[in-house]
């Protein structure tokens, strides 16, 4: 049975401009996602800086908007070149086979990301796999075949564009509306990161509202009494201890590994005072909470963060006491740190190395 195959001309210097602008979103996408990733997972080599104060905020709003403006370009890229999908012999040489393999491992690959990336942005994952390892593997899958792609195809940069027929959409005109789409669909969506745009951003979170990701609630944390108290080395501090020392006031953005991030004005006791106080020295600090289970029931502290005055147990959230969902009685508040690991109901601050 013969498969058909499309009729339609596409230019191969068009899905090369394509394909290179999807090299760029997707490196850019890449690079920042590897960064979250060695912040939350850091190797021995590997060191956040804590400045400036949203560094974070910047690296994830990247990639988010870049993951965002690649499904346009991916689906550019996949209506400029699908016909060849069909054509015949399905092999004609070693660099075509190439080709080819890397086409079907680029889309596969692309499309778990995009699609996987997209459910997490709005906290909603209909699958039984933990997204965090398996986002982080497929990435490197798909950049191995987009590099294979690019090495493959790169020649043609060097051979004349081919002469467009009339009556077809123009190869300007197909990357301006290529172009345009993907411009369209980061500034849906990059509200989240940057605020002033929240209101033209119709696919982003308009609130203006800091917001909660976990509640108390869901992390098992009840009502807080007047028994609780912060560990830290030998010391124990209580709540009204630690209101009656120095207190900082900064203003800290919260930028969550899904893409928001919101700034608030918080006040609290630097993490390297209380270490002072406690007699420990400083160095990478374990931070547990009243939280029962899960993963981010406890975060560690890189020292240089954890010496960096602007590292806060805060007490207060612009002015008023935090509230239980933010983290009452103290939360931990560090500059350019996924939100994640702003861990929340701190009980203990452990010096582990």
């Amino acid at each position: 049975m013969k498969i058909p195959t499309p009729t339609r001309e596409s230019s191969p210097h068009t899905a090369t401009r394509i394909g290179i602008w999807l090299g760029v979103a997707f490196g850019l996408c890449f690079v920042t996602g590897l960064l979250s990733h060695y912040i939350q997972h850091p190797p021995g080599w590997f060191a956040w800086p804590t400045r400036p104060v949203g560094l974070y905020r910047i690296t994830q709003g990247v990639h988010v908007a870049s993951g965002v403006a690649a499904i346009p370009l991916l689906l550019a890229k996949l209506w400029t070149v699908y016909p060849k999908l069909f054509e015949r012999p399905l092999v004609k040489s070693v660099p075509h086979a190439l080709e080819r393999g890397s086409i079907l491992v680029l889309l596969g690959a692309s499309f778990f990301e995009l699609v996987t990336g997209l459910f997490n942005a709005t906290q909603n994952y209909p699958w039984q796999f933990f997204f965090p390892p398996a986002h982080y593997a497929v990435a490197w899958i798909a950049v191995g075949a987009l590099l294979v792609h690019i090495a493959v195809k790169l020649p043609l940069m060097r051979t004349p564009a081919e002469e467009v027929r009339r009556g077809t959409l123009s190869r300007r005109g197909f990357l301006l509306t290529t172009g345009g789409a993907a411009a369209v669909a980061v500034l849906a969506t990059v509200g989240g990161t940057v605020p002033w745009l929240r209101s033209v951003s119709v696919l982003s979170s308009r609130s203006a509202a800091l917001p909660v990701n976990r509640t108390a609630a869901a992390a098992g944390v009840s009502i807080v009494d007047s028994s609780w108290r912060l560990a830290v080395g030998d010391r124990r501090f209580s709540l009204a201890e630690l209101e009656a020392l120095p207190q900082t006031t900064a203003e800290l953005p919260i930028a969550c590994v899904e893409g928001w991030s919101a700034a608030a004005t918080w006040t609290g006791v630097p993490v390297r005072d209380l270490l002072a106080l406690a007699g420990v020295e400083p160095g990478d600090v374990r931070v547990e909470s009243l939280e029962r289970d899960g993963i981010y029931r406890s975060s560690t502290l890189p020292a240089l963060h954890a010496r960096d005055p602007l590292t806060l147990l805060a007490l207060k959230v612009d002015g008023e006491t935090l509230p239980l969902d933010h983290g009452y009685p103290c939360r931990l508040i560090a500059p350019s740190r996924p939100g994640v690991t702003q861990t929340k109901w701190v009980t203990r601050l452990e010096v582990v190395r």
